[in-house]
């Protein structure tokens, strides 16, 4: 008897070790369900309806706010900046700098003032010939014109090209292989993102197209001449004075 009550006196005196106990006071074992009745392994998970999923509310507009602040910065580069902002726009209805390139009398044998060159040439010509604008390709004049005779700047007249360099390459555009020596100045040009060399008039500064070295075709320069056909003005091999 005196066993038993050191026994219960030694248990702790929690409630739920009390109701654990035999009433007789036998032994016997305690499982922790007993003890803990109210807490179980499931109960002490998150509700999957509290979790949150994804960034934060401040994160996201953290992430909109750098987004514009990107955005606008670009925007202010495009603008200073003297390319055209749509590659394929500017390069057949617009010109390469959006404004008429110098060529005035002290600067070329042919030159002219802008008022002068805007009252001679079509609104087409002056866009290439002045603005330096590229025409469709498939569209101009002279882009399967192979008869006999000289190609000249159809802003000055100064003779550019003969028929015999002409030739097929199927880009779109007047092809040759060389200009006539003299004729043409070359230029880097850096618009629309890329490195290409500008070909003009060495008589009026008007531009014409742009020159392609390297590609491979069977001709003696291995060079492709690019050229407009607004930029250009042909006369015929019977007139002896241009050939």
């Amino acid at each position: 008897m005196l066993h038993r009550l050191t026994a219960r006196a030694a248990l702790p005196t929690s409630r739920a070790l009390r109701r654990a106990l035999p009433v007789c006071g036998s032994p016997r074992t305690i499982s922790l369900k007993e003890i803990f009745p109210k807490h179980s392994t499931s109960s002490s998970r998150r509700s999957p309806s509290r979790m949150q999923f994804g960034p934060s509310r401040s994160t996201a507009i953290a992430f909109i706010s750098f987004t514009v602040g990107i955005a606008l910065i670009a925007t202010a580069v495009n603008q200073s900046s003297t390319s055209m902002p749509s590659f394929f726009s500017g390069l057949f209805n617009s010109s390469s700098t959006g404004k008429p390139h110098p060529a005035m009398p002290e600067s070329f044998a042919k030159g002219k003032s802008e008022s002068e060159w805007r009252a001679q040439l079509s609104p087409e010509q002056f866009r290439i010939l002045r603005e330096k604008g590229t025409e469709r390709p498939g569209t101009g004049e002279y882009n399967k014109h192979y008869e006999k005779g000289v190609y000249e700047c159809a802003g000055c007249g100064n003779p550019l090209y003969k028929s015999e360099t002409k030739f097929d390459s199927g880009c779109g555009w007047p092809a040759f292989f060389e200009g006539i020596p003299g004729a043409l100045h070359l230029h880097e040009d850096r618009t629309f993102g890329m490195t290409r060399t500008e070909m003009t008039c060495a008589a009026c500064g008007g531009h014409v197209g742009h020159v392609f070295k390297g590609e491979g075709f069977p001709t003696p320069t291995d060079e492709r001449h690019c050229a407009n056909s607004v930029s250009l003005k042909f006369t015929p091999a019977d007139d002896k004075a241009k050939v």
